[in-house]
């Protein structure tokens, strides 16, 4: 697979640098990895935004974000479900809690910045702007039609056969649920929310769409109940974002929303985007891409 650099016919690359954002990398396919390897920024100075489902293995989320952390300027890496699961092919039996601090303690060391470090501050093309990844789970509150309970939205979905494997692969602990997981981040996060600078607009950065809008499009419904919470709809609007970055659907697109641009950069499964010609690169954040 060809060497993809980030630079559109035309775009020179600059000393500001241009700030780019991937998601789904799923690195366990063959293809996916060798995709990952071709990467190249267009210029030093670049920054990429990594939104999660590096891989399921630990040695391979370290081998990509070892890759791309040599490469981009910055790199900032929120966790995604797959990186949360404990594959029984995997070394590294860490569960819930204490696998994901593992997953912070790895990124540290490579340099990579997480939801627990300082938010940096995007100087470049387009900037200054604050860049928030998030670490928010999701709470079965995208429920499909009839449902009111988690109970009823679960049953739906198994009777439709239509269930996340996080049910197998995602351990809450030392949380009772991942929805008592969930509220517990969205709690921590908003503490952090509210000491940003009030000056300076967001680039919000979560793995799981923060608005329900995304997941209307959904083949299935029934699997949008693992795809995010209620509780962070308005958090485009409260917290001044001038774009928010997602992936997890698979779904690369852009949506507007009160005005606020939302970016789905999924790369996803080889299945799905053979018939593509190939995976699509990173999306450019800032400055925005014409049209």
């Amino acid at each position: 697979m060809r060497p993809e650099i980030f630079r559109a016919p035309g775009d020179r690359a600059t000393a500001a640098g241009r700030l780019w954002a991937l998601s789904d990398l799923h690195v366990g396919f063959a293809e996916n990895r060798a995709f990952v390897e071709g990467l190249r920024p267009g210029s030093p100075a670049d920054w990429l935004l990594v939104a999660g489902d590096v891989a399921e293995r630990m040695a391979d989320i370290e081998w990509a974000l070892e890759v791309l952390s040599a490469r981009f300027g910055t790199v900032v890496w929120v966790p995604g479900n797959h990186e949360l699961w404990t594959p029984p092919n995997d070394p590294v039996q860490l569960r819930g809690v204490r696998r994901y601090e593992h997953l912070v303690e790895l990124c540290r060391g490579l340099g990579v910045v997480t939801p627990e470090d300082p938010y940096p501050v995007w100087e470049g093309e387009g900037g200054p702007a604050t860049i928030v990844p998030l670490f928010v789970l999701y709470d079965y509150t995208f429920r499909p039609e009839g449902a009111s309970t988690k109970e009823e939205a679960l049953e739906k979905a198994y009777a439709a056969g239509v269930v996340c494997t996080d049910e197998m692969l995602l351990h809450p602990d030392p949380y009772a649920s991942r929805d008592d997981w969930c509220r517990a981040r969205i709690e921590e996060t908003e503490r952090r929310l509210a000491g940003l600078d009030p000056g300076l607009p967001t680039v919000l950065v979560n793995h799981f769409p923060l608005t329900r809008e995304p997941t209307r499009v959904l083949r299935y419904p029934e699997f949008a109940q693992w795809c995010g919470t209620e509780r962070t709809a308005g958090w485009h609007r409260t917290y001044g974002s001038a774009a928010v970055v997602y992936g997890h659907l698979h779904i690369p697109r852009t949506l507007w929303q009160d005005g606020v641009r939302f970016e789905e950069v999924s790369v996803g499964y080889p299945r799905e985007w053979r018939p593509r010609g190939g995976p699509l690169g990173p999306r450019r954040v800032f400055p925005p891409a014409p049209g």
